[in-house]
C-alpha cells in the first residue's frame, strides 16, 4: 500500500542530510613553482598579416554606340551610286528640315547646287556630311530591310454591290495626348484611348472594331477586304471610283494597339514557313482559307484611319511622316526612335528575294507601326503593279549608315 504523505517527506529530509553529511570537502594544492628565467624571455615574432585587398565592383560593361563615324570609303557601292538620283528626295527632306539649325547652311548649299553635275552632287555630300554606321543595342550592324508601296483599291462612295469593306475616318471619341507635353522625357510618345467617365481607358481594337462597326463613320466603300487591310499595312493608297475619279487616302490616325505581323503569326501557328510568308505567301494563304480571314486580320489588333486626298500629280508619292511627297527607290520608312527624320541614309541590302547588291544613299522621310528598332528600314518602291510585287518579296538583310551633318567651322 502506498506510504502515507508526512512519511514520504520525512524520508526525502533524511536523505538529503545524510548526503550533505557524506561530502567530501576539497584539499587545497600547493601552487606549481615556474622555474626562474634565464636572460631575457624569447617571445617569437607573429607575421604581419597581408593588408586586405578591396574587391573592386564588377564594371557593366559599356554600352555600344548607336552610330560610329566612319569614311564614305567605307560605304559599299557609294562610288557606283548615282548620286544625281537622291537629290530630288533630298530637296525634299530640306523642305521638312527648314525650321531646324543644323539642316539650314547645308540646305542652302543644296538648293544652289547644279542637281545635275553628279561631281558637283558627290561633292557636296562628301564636303557636308559625315557618314555614321548603325548598330544596335546588342552590336549588330546588320538588320531586316522590307518594302513597301502605294496601294491601288477601287471603291465607292456609298454602300452597295461589290463595295462592302469600309475605310474608316477618324472616330470622333479617339483621344489622343501628347505625353511628350506633360512630360518632357517622354517626348514623342502619344497615348490614344476614349474617355469612359473620367477615365482613359484603351480604344477599340480590330477584333472589336469588325463586331460592333462605326455606322456613319465611313469615309469610302472598297471591293475587297484583302486590299484593304493591305492598305492599313501600306500606311496610304490611290482609290479609284467608277466613274474614272482616283482620290488618295492617307494614314489619318490609329487605334493605340501595337502593330503585330500576321505573317510572323501564320509562321508560329505552323501555317507557313518563313520563306512563305510573303504578301504573296498571305494571300495565297487566304485564298486557300476564307473561313479564317478575320481570325487572321484580328491577330494584329492595330487599326488605321484615313482621309481624303486630292491626286492633282500622280507622280508624285504620298506624304510619309516627315510631311513632305515620298520618292520611290530613295525614300525608306525608319524608326525614328534611333535614326533622325529627314536625313540622309545609306543602305547596303539586297534586291528583292535575290543576292543582287543593292547599295544606294536613300532619305529618311517616314515611319511605321512595324519599323522598330536602330537597324531597321523599310524601303518605299512606289505605285503600280510592280511597286506591289517587289515590296512583298522584300525580306532581307542590310547595313545603314546615316549621314549627318558635319559640325559648323
Amino acid at each position: 500500500m502506498p506510504l502515507p504523505r508526512r512519511s514520504v517527506t520525512a524520508s526525502l529530509a533524511l536523505v538529503a542530510f545524510l548526503a550533505a553529511c557524506s561530502t567530501t570537502t576539497p584539499q587545497p594544492q600547493p601552487p606549481v613553482r615556474m622555474p626562474a628565467p634565464v636572460g631575457p624571455v624569447y617571445v617569437p615574432e607573429q607575421p604581419t598579416p597581408p593588408p586586405v585587398q578591396p574587391t573592386p565592383p564588377v564594371q557593366p560593361p559599356a554600352p555600344t554606340p548607336l552610330m560610329t563615324p566612319t569614311t564614305f570609303g567605307a560605304l559599299p557601292g557609294w562610288e557606283q551610286d548615282d548620286l544625281r538620283q537622291a537629290m530630288p528626295a533630298f530637296l525634299q527632306s530640306c523642305r521638312g528640315l527648314a525650321n531646324k539649325a543644323d539642316w539650314k547652311a547645308v540646305c542652302a548649299a543644296a538648293r544652289a547646287l547644279d542637281a545635275g553635275d553628279g561631281t558637283a552632287v558627290r561633292r557636296f555630300f562628301e564636303t557636308w556630311f559625315v557618314p555614321n554606321l548603325v548598330r544596335a543595342a546588342d552590336g549588330a550592324d546588320t538588320g531586316l530591310i522590307t518594302g513597301y508601296y502605294e496601294a491601288m483599291l477601287y471603291g465607292s462612295r456609298k454602300r452597295g454591290g461589290a463595295y462592302q469593306t469600309p475605310l474608316y475616318r477618324v472616330p470622333d471619341d479617339l483621344l489622343t495626348v501628347d505625353l511628350g507635353s506633360l512630360y518632357p522625357q517622354l517626348k514623342g510618345m502619344r497615348l490614344r484611348g476614349r474617355l469612359s467617365g473620367k477615365t482613359v481607358v484603351p480604344y477599340s481594337s480590330r477584333a472589336e472594331i469588325a463586331r460592333a462597326p462605326f455606322n456613319g463613320k465611313e469615309l469610302l466603300w472598297v471591293n475587297d477586304p484583302v486590299e484593304a487591310f493591305f492598305l492599313e499595312v501600306q500606311g496610304s493608297g490611290r482609290v479609284q471610283f467608277e466613274s474614272g475619279e482616283t482620290v488618295r487616302v492617307a494614314y489619318a490616325d490609329q487605334n493605340g494597339h501595337p502593330y503585330k505581323a500576321i505573317g510572323r503569326w501564320l509562321v508560329e501557328q505552323g501555317e507557313l514557313t518563313a520563306e512563305q510568308a510573303t504578301a504573296q505567301g498571305i494571300r495565297a494563304w487566304i485564298v486557300a482559307n476564307p473561313n479564317r480571314r478575320q481570325e487572321l486580320f484580328n491577330v494584329n489588333p492595330s487599326y488605321i484611319f484615313f482621309r481624303e486626298e486630292k491626286l492633282p500629280d500622280p507622280s508624285l508619292g504620298p506624304k510619309g511622316a516627315l510631311g513632305v511627297p515620298l520618292t520611290p527607290g530613295r525614300s525608306v520608312a525608319i524608326d525614328p526612335s534611333f535614326i533622325p527624320l529627314g536625313a540622309p541614309l545609306f543602305l547596303a541590302t539586297t534586291e528583292a528575294a535575290s543576292e543582287v547588291p543593292m547599295q544606294r544613299l536613300m532619305m529618311a522621310q517616314d515611319t511605321g507601326g512595324a519599323i522598330r528598332g536602330a537597324v531597321r528600314a523599310d524601303f518605299f518602291y512606289g505605285f503600280g503593279p510592280d511597286a506591289v510585287d517587289r515590296a512583298g518579296k522584300m525580306k532581307q538583310r542590310g547595313q545603314v549608315w546615316v549621314l549627318l551633318p558635319r559640325p559648323a567651322p
